[in-house]
């Protein structure tokens, strides 16, 4: 199993002081977060959180007839798992990897002792909650009330901040479900942002090449999410 960094790769972890980061080694595992893995299910207790590097994690509501939506996504600026924090151990929402890398991981029980014990880990996560929390109630007004073209751009600008990166491998059918459309809508919609010179997409790989037009094409929600997240997290 690959070592703990000493220069923590996630950037939660990285804004802690070194003294409680250190306290939090010895309980960290550095795992790989391979394709469509399964962190945890809806209903299913809460056994690990995780500190993605440049892994990118859906966080998946699912309906009783077995339709799914993306309500948030946890980068290398988060974590999985807040409920435990928050007093309940069992999912209410099901964690799935979209993009594959690797992260820290460590028991949910070991994280909510240091949680207990103040300090900046504990400001950081309640600051970080608000902005998960932020993003989450965004989504829902986003998918309810914006155009399907609006809503791609604001998805492909978020997950690009999330691995720092204008390269994504994303599929049409991952990004149909993740934002609760039908497959053929966001293959017109991809099809309009390629041709106005937005985005390239090719066989499951989009390209940014314009993020300044790509902002402008999007709804204000990226920028709502984007402000909350640099006044809650940049410190």
């Amino acid at each position: 199993m690959p070592k703990v960094p000493l220069k923590p790769v996630n950037r939660l972890l990285a804004t802690l002081p070194k003294a409680e980061y250190q306290r939090l080694v010895p309980h960290l595992e550095n795992v790989p977060l391979p394709l469509k893995q399964v962190l945890y299910k809806r209903g299913e207790s809460i056994e690990y959180v995780y500190f993605p590097h440049r892994a990118i994690v859906s966080l998946i509501a699912t309906t009783e007839e077995g339709s799914n939506v993306e309500v948030g996504i946890v980068g290398n600026d988060g974590v999985t798992g807040m409920p435990d924090l928050l007093g309940d151990n069992i999912a209410t929402i099901t964690a799935l990897v979209q993009r594959e890398d690797s992260g820290m991981r460590m028991k949910a029980s070991l994280l909510k002792t240091e949680f207990g014990q103040g300090g900046v880990l504990q400001s950081l996560l309640l600051r970080y909650t608000q902005a998960l929390y932020a993003l989450t109630s965004q989504n829902a007004a986003c998918n309810r009330l914006h155009q399907i073209d609006e809503k791609l751009a604001r998805w492909l600008l978020l997950v690009s901040d999330t691995v720092e990166s204008n390269e994504l491998q994303l599929t049409q059918e991952f990004m149909a479900q993740m934002l609760s459309v039908r497959r053929p809508g966001v293959t017109e919609a991809a099809s309009r942002l390629q041709q106005a010179g937005l985005i390239r997409y090719h066989r499951g790989r989009i390209s940014i090449l314009n993020r300044q037009k790509l902002e402008a094409a999007s709804c204000s929600c990226y920028g709502i999410i984007k402000s909350q997240y640099a006044r809650l997290l940049e410190h």
